[in-house]
């Protein structure tokens, strides 16, 4: 069986340890503050090696400050 950091390694390359920092520097974010969702928003896209529009990025950030992220995987592969 796949272990799941070698497929989003694949898919993304990402690395397991790059995983790991951006999951500690999530662990105390304030997803209130759009800064701080901003420069996440930025790091991530940076990180995967995407490019990601002006428009799209205001989208996200007014998705996760307002805490109205969508629960279904389908939507949130429709909003990348």
């Amino acid at each position: 069986m796949n272990n799941p950091f070698n497929r989003i390694k694949q898919s993304t390359n990402i690395t397991p340890d790059e995983i790991y920092n951006i999951a500690e520097s999530v662990k105390h974010a304030n997803f209130n503050d759009e800064q701080t969702v901003r420069q996440l928003i930025q790091h991530l896209a940076k990180v995967a090696n995407r490019s990601i529009s002006q428009a799209k990025e205001d989208q996200i950030v007014e998705m996760i400050v307002n805490n109205n992220v969508p629960m279904n995987m389908d939507e949130l592969k429709d909003l990348l």
